[in-house]
């Protein structure tokens, strides 16, 4: 599986972006999906995640409720909408796959970055 990500962009904190993934090779359905995000001097952290068939999400406690995590298993692709965003939701976000029933994220998008202002 390939995967691109695309979307980022400088924002105002309290603003919008969304960022989508875009998903080639292997059946998409059968892939669960993620996004995580590195801020500069930081570990890479988890964001969202959502199943092979968009029926089940989860989010990290920094960005619920203001997160959501699609997926479209006809288009081939994930989005992530962020809405209400901080300063310190600044980051480069990529998205990630992984098999079913594999805990590990296999494949990789390139990155997109996020700046946030105050």
């Amino acid at each position: 599986v390939q995967l691109q990500a695309s979307g980022g962009g400088l924002v105002q904190a309290g603003g919008s972006l969304r960022l989508s993934c875009t998903a080639s090779g292997r059946a998409f359905s059968r892939i669960s999906m993620g996004w995580f995000r590195q801020a500069p001097g930081k570990e890479r952290e988890f964001v969202a995640a959502i199943s092979s068939r968009g029926g089940a999400t989860n989010y990290a406690d920094s960005v619920k409720g203001r997160f959501t995590i699609s997926k479209d298993n006809i288009r081939n692709t994930m989005d992530l909408q962020m809405n209400s965003l901080k300063p310190e939701d600044t980051a480069v976000y990529y998205c990630a796959g992984r098999n079913v029933g594999d805990p590990r994220y296999d494949y990789w998008g390139q990155g997109t970055l996020v700046t946030v202002s105050s």
